[in-house]
């Protein structure tokens, strides 16, 4: 049984790893802070799902607790290890910068030594799309420079990819950095537009609509995106002398065990359209407050995600109907609206 350590099991994307992990006979350990950043609630229900199978456990400690994660680590003796433990929000780092210093840097950097001290098979770990930042040329591609952040938490990201380059060189260490680009479902994140939205179209409160409705973005659902990841899993990079074996557009380092792959809907949509999405799903107009873009925000995002089916033969599939549907539904269930 392949032993998997995920960090943010009781976030929004981890929690739907893990459970497509036990449920496919990967034993799991789970590792997460419960920080209060949103309703730690929902993430005591999360682990409490996950907790019901016998292949999952956890352990609920902060990454910067160097000790505690070795401690768990060596005990637990990971096959694999997926880092998608992190401060997340764009926005919130205007606020709080020093979080993410401490949770995407330090963090990010106390995984690495774990995985580098096990000699772990394949490290993986999550970036974003934020980090091709002012890049205007689309779709984005793994092998598009990617030097113009915009954003604390994109630049910590963009550090965790250089971080994680060198170590994959220095130790041989096999290691996969997706890039996500919007993730969206059910158990999500309150702070995520979507969700403020559903959340504002039913208390009959008006939704503010940033950068007045002028913006594109590659939502991708989170089925599909864990999906992604369960079968890269598989795939670790491993360097190759022989050129023709190469695939175009690779991101594949030629000095190191690491590669990036883009996991997006490869589907550029409008903003307002998915507004009008979750409207059409909850049967009610929704009331629109138009604003100017706020400091840091892209104006779209694009994934070229030819890499990512080359390298599993999988591309996400959900479109945006069927995915605000899910999530509505689950909205509705969970908070009894």
């Amino acid at each position: 049984m392949t032993r998997v350590l995920v960090t943010g099991t009781a976030g929004f994307i981890g929690f739907h790893l893990a459970k497509l992990l036990v449920s496919e006979g990967f034993h799991v350990r789970g590792y997460d802070g419960m920080t209060d950043y949103y309703d730690v609630t929902l993430k005591q229900k999360r682990h409490a799902i996950l907790l019901q199978n016998e292949a999952f456990e956890a352990t609920e400690a902060m990454l910067e607790d160097e000790a505690r994660l070795w401690a768990t680590a060596q005990e637990f003796e990971p096959d694999v290890i997926v880092h998608l433990a992190a401060q997340a929000g764009v926005r919130y780092s205007l606020e709080n910068p020093r979080s993410y210093i401490d949770s995407n840097v330090i963090g990010t950097f106390n995984v690495m030594e774990v995985a580098r001290k096990l000699k772990t098979k394949h490290l993986l770990m999550a970036s974003t799309s934020s980090v091709y930042g002012a890049n205007e040329q689309m779709p984005f591609r793994e092998i598009d420079k990617a030097d113009t952040q915009l954003t604390i938490y994109a630049a910590t990201k963009k550090a965790n990819e250089s971080m994680a380059h060198a170590y994959a060189h220095l130790w041989d260490l096999p290691t996969t950095m997706f890039r996500f680009f919007t993730v969206y479902g059910p158990w999500g994140r309150p702070d995520m537009a979507y969700f403020k939205f559903v959340n504002a179209i039913l208390k009959g409160q008006p939704i503010d609509i940033y950068n007045r409705g002028n913006s594109y973005r590659d939502f991708t659902y989170v089925d599909d995106l864990v999906r992604a990841i369960r079968l890269l899993i598989d795939s670790p990079p491993e360097l190759s002398e022989n050129s023709s074996n190469s695939i175009e557009g690779d991101s594949l380092s030629n000095v190191a065990p690491f590669r990036i792959v883009n996991i997006g809907n490869s589907d550029r949509v409008r903003l307002m359209d998915f507004i009008e999405a979750i409207e059409s799903e909850l049967g009610i107009e929704a009331q629109r407050n138009y604003m100017d873009a706020q400091p840091g925000d892209v104006a779209a995002t694009w994934a070229n995600a030819e890499l990512l089916r080359e390298l599993t033969d999988y591309k996400p599939k959900t479109n945006i109907r069927e995915g605000i549907g899910a999530f509505v539904a689950w909205y509705r269930d969970y908070y009894g609206k």
